[in-house]
């Protein structure tokens, strides 16, 4: 469930046909200037989107420039990608001083056409409040602008907005396909602090009533999320980002399903209804 931060020597965290989330990929590629980085990943759509750092990127002949302007961490500037059709072959060149570049992916078969996301395409959604302890700022980008141009792939930038909070509440899951109610997605996520020396607690319940996992998740941590309710909560006096891979098996719209002894805080905490609808 939780991989703590190593040097992953630009080598796939969560490859192909991983048991526990076999609808996600993910990789994190760390370049200096002029360095390139090329992949393929066969029987899955990806998005490159650099967490900081600038680089051009090729898609099959098709070429996209300077994705990406941000600088020391992903607090500063406005995330940016190109989308990578099933299979299609991907290469990508440094052109700032450095990038740390996440390679995001969903189980997909149909190739579809590349295209970029620009920091004007983002879908800002922010909600929750202070007084609930559960205010955030979520940045689509493979998000519902995009919906007829992806097969099942979700990507998208959590932050809390402040110092300390909840995310992912209430708790919900989205573990198995009995729609309408709920769909199935596995999620990926990877975490930064700022400062980085903060913290936080990834919680996963896997059934009513019982008593849950607790994940200590640091600046870099990665979390796999195959089943089970999955709140988390960031450490008072530091703010809290996750980059979040979501993957469908049958459709790529989000469904949670909110767990019923706390379902009712939907009602009380501002924007989160529309935060729901915006997963599609």
């Amino acid at each position: 469930m939780h991989f703590p931060p190593y040097d992953n020597e630009n080598k796939a965290i969560v490859d192909v046909e991983d048991s526990r989330v076999p609808l996600n990929y993910f990789n994190i590629v760390k370049l200096s200037r002029g360095q390139a980085f090329e992949y393929t990943v066969p029987g899955y759509e990806t998005a490159v989107v650099p967490a900081t750092g600038s680089v051009d990127v090729d898609v099959e002949g098709v070429a996209f420039a300077a994705i990406g302007n941000r600088g020391v961490d992903v607090w500063d500037g406005e995330p940016e990608g190109v989308y990578v059709p099933s299979g299609a072959k991907a290469r990508f060149v440094c052109v700032s001083d450095d990038a740390e570049v996440f390679i995001a992916g969903a189980k997909y078969d149909k190739v579809l056409d590349p295209f970029d996301v620009r920091a004007a395409d983002i879908d800002l959604v922010q909600y929750g409040s202070d007084d609930t302890k559960t205010h955030r700022k979520i940045k689509h980008i493979l998000g519902t602008k995009f919906h007829d141009k992806v097969g099942r792939l979700l990507v998208s930038e959590l932050f809390t907005v402040g110092e300390g909070g909840w995310s992912g509440f209430p708790p919900h899951k989205h573990d198995t396909d009995r729609l309408p109610e709920e769909s199935r997605h596995d999620e990926t996520y990877n975490f930064r602090f700022r400062p980085k020396n903060g913290f936080g607690m990834q919680l996963v319940q896997r059934e009513d009533g019982e008593v849950g996992d607790a994940y200590h998740i640091v600046d870099g941590s990665t979390i796999v999320l195959d089943k089970g309710y999955h709140p988390c909560v960031v450490a008072p006096g530091y703010q809290m980002y996750y980059f979040t891979i979501l993957g469908g098996l049958s459709q790529r719209s989000l469904v949670q399903f909110f767990q019923p002894d706390h379902a009712w805080q939907i009602e009380t905490i501002p924007g989160i209804k529309d935060m729901i609808a915006k997963f599609k």
